[in-house]
């Protein structure tokens, strides 16, 4: 099963989870319309004495601020009426708790997370000679002639981009980052209702807004990395990580993390730290993020119109 394939069936799932848990209660209430998309938060991964993935010569964590200030610049460029909140803009470092805890505080719209890839080189080893030795063969020591290695290790060629949402197996999470943090009742007959997880009603208009949100981060993902494949760089997909990204899944709206490249391989690292590089990154995100937004707004635009 393909990537989207798997993630509709999860959320359908849900969504069912959810309209049986009503079943034998009212409707659900209505919940406020989202708003289109207001606010971004970029999050440049690492960040001081947290290092990342690091090259021959560069640091993830420079690389993606770098990226992050320019998509910062590009977003505000190309979308004026869009606010967009860093969770870093200097080499500093923040626990990914409280880097989530401020994209929740900023009541974010969007957020993005820039970081780079790495991967481990192959091994290699050559004869370069002979040397004799003497080894024990039951109660003789005999004379013995053995080969001398040479080892070494050749840098990844692994290179690419990858865009990644929340795992399936982290919605508890996501439901729970969603209670926390979201207005869901506004103008609603449960605007005065205290929060409670384990109301019915509340639990099925959370899993609604949560369809809602992985259906926007998975449609964003693929988004970015079809841009990254128009400027010629490798795609390797949209994807969901096995153990779950905590911070994706710890934010209260739709979450991608980017990962731009491979540090571990020459070519990718030189072409990320280069101003060009850099550049073309950036504009691929906010390329797509201009993509997002409009269609989310002229999806609102149209259910607005058919009232």
């Amino acid at each position: 099963m393909n990537f989207s394939k798997k993630i509709l069936f999860a959320f359908l799932s849900i969504g069912l989870l959810g309209i049986a848990a009503t079943s034998s209660t009212k409707d659900i209430p209505p919940t406020k319309q989202k708003q289109g998309v207001r606010k971004i938060v970029i999050d440049a991964g690492h960040g001081g004495s947290d290092y990342g993935a690091s090259g021959k010569y560069s640091h993830e964590k420079d690389i993606a601020l770098a990226v992050s200030l320019k998509l910062e610049a590009e977003i505000k460029k190309q979308m004026p009426d869009v606010e967009v909140y860093m969770t870093r803009t200097t080499d500093v470092f923040d626990h990914v708790k409280i880097k989530a805890d401020k994209a929740n505080a900023a009541k974010g719209d969007l957020f993005i997370a820039i970081h780079c890839n790495d991967a481990a080189g192959s091994r290699h080893s050559e004869i370069v000679g002979h040397k004799t030795t003497r080894v024990k063969k039951g109660k003789k020591w005999i004379t013995k002639r053995v080969p001398e290695y040479r080892t070494w290790t050749s840098p990844s060629t692994a290179k690419g981009t990858e865009t990644y949402i929340w795992g399936i197996d982290k919605n508890d999470s996501k439901a729970r980052a969603l209670q926390e943090n979201e207005s869901l009742f506004e103008d609603s007959a449960m605007a005065n209702e205290v929060k409670d997880f384990n109301n019915p009603e509340q639990v099925a208009a959370i899993s609604l807004r949560m369809q809602q949100y992985a259906e926007r981060s998975r449609n964003l993902a693929f988004s970015v990395q079809d841009e990254f494949t128009k400027v010629g760089r490798v795609n390797r997909d949209a994807r969901q990580r096995a153990v779950g990204i905590w911070v994706l899944q710890a934010v209260a709206m739709p979450a991608i993390l980017v990962e731009l490249g491979f540090i571990s391989n020459p070519e990718e690292e030189d072409y990320m730290n280069s101003e060009a590089g850099q550049k073309e990154l950036s504009s691929c995100i906010s390329r797509a993020v201009k993509q997002y937004k409009e269609n989310i707004e002229a999806k609102m635009n149209l259910n607005k119109g058919g009232k």
